[in-house]
């Protein structure tokens, strides 16, 4: 009786420990939907944090137009393809190196709460995870989010961020492997090349992906 005492004991001291924050693994595979009021669009995507790069297929529906986009950011190197395999061509720009950051909950960030999505009446009928909430001071002010990240693994499971010009962007991830599931995804097509960087260019940033949208249409 005493042993069985023990061990629950041990299992809610478990259950109450506070939730720290965390790193994702390194080697990320998976997909995502992002909304705001304008913009919709799933992704699948291939996430390397050791050497910092990141493939990203895109489909979605911007202003009612639908588009297209394959990226490949490679943030050592300082350099990212816009890719169109209609055309069998691409384009190369400078990347921002410090621009690079990855899946974390940052030492600062504020813990809002511990949930278990779905039902705690069974074995995997749920899953145990913390909402963790931040600002960040950018030059217009201040940005705000909110993230979502499974207790056990460190996994994301969704991310809201707010900056005056977008307001809220909804980010959901789903069908996540740990690991790469295909290394040729961190190299850009044959057809890439002949690509000319314009090294005149302002640097390119992750949400450059998405501004011009409609040239993808």
């Amino acid at each position: 009786m005493r042993t069985f005492v023990l061990l629950m004991c041990l299992a809610v001291g478990c259950l109450a420990q506070v939730p720290h924050t965390c790193r994702s693994p390194p080697l990320l595979t998976g997909a995502l939907s992002v909304a705001n009021e304008k913009f919709y669009a799933n992704a699948k995507y291939t996430y390397d944090a050791m050497l910092k790069r990141i493939r990203f297929k895109e489909i979605g529906s911007y202003e009612n137009k639908t588009f297209g986009v394959d990226a490949l950011l490679l943030f050592r190197e300082g350099v990212m393809y816009t890719i169109n395999h209609r055309n069998k061509t691409c384009k190369k720009e400078r990347l921002k190196r410090e621009d690079f950051h990855p899946m974390e909950i940052p030492a600062d960030a504020a813990l809002l709460g511990q949930v278990i999505l779905g039902s705690s009446s069974g074995p995997g009928q749920g899953l145990l995870v913390n909402t963790w909430y931040g600002e960040v001071a950018t030059p217009s002010g201040e940005d705000k989010w909110m993230s979502t990240f499974a207790e056990f693994g460190c996994i994301p499971v969704s991310s809201t961020y707010y900056t005056d010009k977008t307001g809220w962007i909804l980010t959901t991830f789903f069908n996540i492997v740990v690991g790469i599931t295909d290394p040729q995804e961190f190299f850009p097509p044959k057809f890439c090349q002949d690509a000319k960087l314009d090294e005149t260019a302002e640097a390119a940033n992750f949400y450059s992906i998405f501004k011009n949208l409609t040239k993808y249409s």
